[in-house]
């Protein structure tokens, strides 16, 4: 039987209607940069989902580098199966003297070619290896890197491995994906496929007015506690994995700074003409124009404002300041985030209260890097981005032995110092948006410490060496959420 509800005064109503309004809104988003803007969620094939930097746990003189596409993949979606657009420029920028502009960028392009144009099917036989002639629609794609200006083929016709299908197609699929690892010149090390969807969220809780399955009871509109479900379990999207020496990436010389910033973003063709008829295909014209970007994980969703999320996708991270920006130089989005106050109204019967507007703690986390942890040494121009110091040594070799609360937990390697793969950032962005952190510490207590959305590791383990990230579930054994039985 459930109990009765309080009844709220008129006001308070008032703010819970609004926090509503705001929430639906927001419901067009799903987890961490996954159709994150309206019009990205319109184009998932360039839809940047999650990006990941830190320093590889069994080969720490390297750098592992992790941008995500193609969101919330059905694993059993044939007869086209999920892959990299040829149309679409993928890159992975790296600053590393504290001007948030990009001085080394990784650019993908990628090529697909199919061998019989004359069957529907993905895969004509079992795919016993990467060139082999059942492997009907395969993909290939060359890796660059723009230092300085100057641009250098890292690898060409670089294998995609095919999509983990089933036992028929793919008898052998983490042998036959492994045959995608590829060793390049200099030291890198560079993967490009499907993998599993390793961020965990709890979708449908969170985007149900802000709700949080273990602090239900706490709930203005409360419900029985209870686990949180991971609404991304059993997912899938499409990766590029890059290993890269730490020298390579950080500013050397009497510059030397260990702190490197790290954003991903996606480009597409200024035009697309659509000929018709005879099964022509579209025509991409002039030069590429970013569409999509991605640093730290749920600013775009829960940060920024619902008017503004495109023209955040399409600006610079030294354009971020400027941007968002008031002109008494405040920056409201972060320094009085709405969720910070809906997290308030929606948890009050807790006695939940968050620090005041004016907020420079998010600041420092989101824009300029803490001191002492990932603030470059020079910095000269605050920009959203995961920033990384690269001389701090991975706490655990395993990585799914490492603390999933990142630096809150005490891992001094984990996010925000870069983002590992086992950082549970729902949590973390939760109590860091309360204050849990030793940047506010009066708010450094219960129940600000107990955010969360209960849904604490990915269903998969994470593998201990490169690229990291499970292998893709396989389309054979996906079992939809819900089953239908009529």
């Amino acid at each position: 039987m459930t109990s009765a509800r309080p009844r709220l005064p008129r006001a308070m109503l008032a703010v819970g209607l609004s926090a509503t309004l705001l929430l639906s809104m927001l419901a067009t988003v799903n987890a961490s940069s996954h159709r994150e803007a309206p019009l990205i969620a319109e184009d998932p094939v360039a839809d940047n989902t999650d990006v990941y930097a830190f320093v590889s746990p069994d080969a720490p003189d390297t750098v592992t580098l992790i941008s995500n596409w193609i969101p919330l993949q059905v694993p059993a979606g044939g007869p086209n199966f999920f892959n990299f657009g040829e149309d679409v420029l993928y890159k992975v920028h790296i600053d590393n003297d504290g001007d948030a502009v990009a001085d080394i960028t990784y650019e993908w392009r990628f090529r697909t070619e199919i061998a019989n144009p004359d069957t529907f099917l993905y895969a004509t036989g079992p795919i016993e290896s990467l060139d082999d002639p059942d492997f009907n629609l395969r993909q290939t794609y060359t890796l660059a890197e723009i230092s300085d200006g100057v641009r250098t083929v890292l690898g060409q016709n670089l294998p995609v491995p095919p999509n983990n299908v089933g036992p028929r197609s793919t008898p052998d699929y983490e042998a036959l994906a492994d045959l995608a690892i590829v060793e390049l010149e200099g030291g890198y090390k560079s993967f490009a496929g499907q993998r599993d969807e390793a961020f965990q969220v709890d979708l449908g809780s969170i985007f149900d007015l802000g709700g949080l399955r273990p602090l239900n009871e706490a709930h203005i509109v409360p419900l029985p506690a209870e686990d949180g479900v991971d609404a991304t379990a059993g997912l899938n999207v499409h990766s590029v994995v890059l290993q890269v020496p730490t020298a390579e990436l950080t500013r050397g010389g009497s510059g030397y700074d260990p702190v490197i910033g790290v954003w991903s973003t996606t480009d597409r063709r200024r035009s697309r003409v659509f000929a018709g008829g005879n099964g022509a295909m579209p025509v991409h014209n002039g030069p590429f124009v970013q569409i999509s970007r991605l640093g730290m994980p749920l600013v775009n969703e829960v940060v920024i404002p619902l008017g503004i999320k495109d023209t955040f996708n399409a600006i610079r991270p030294d354009q971020d300041a400027a941007a968002l920006s008031q002109p008494d130089g405040s920056i409201p989005v972060l320094q009085d985030p709405e969720l910070g106050r809906l997290i308030e109204l929606l948890y009050s019967p807790t006695g939940i209260d968050v620090p005041d507007a004016g907020r420079t703690d998010l600041i420092t986390i989101y824009l300029t890097g803490i001191p002492d942890i990932n603030q470059p040494r020079d910095l000269s121009q605050p920009g959203e981005m995961i920033r990384l110091n690269t001389s701090i040594m991975p706490t655990e070799s395993d990585p799914n032995e490492q603390n999933r609360l990142g630096l809150l937990g005490g891992d001094l390697d984990g996010f925000p110092n870069g983002r590992r793969l086992i950082d549970d950032t729902v949590d973390i962005s939760l109590q860091v948006v309360a204050g849990n952190t030793p940047l506010t510490p009066e708010f450094q207590r219960e129940p600000n410490s107990l955010l969360g959305d209960g849904v604490d590791f990915n269903d998969k383990p994470l593998l201990t060496s490169f690229p990291y990230i499970p292998h893709p579930h396989s389309g054979y054994d996906y079992t939809p959420p819900v089953s239908s039985d009529s």
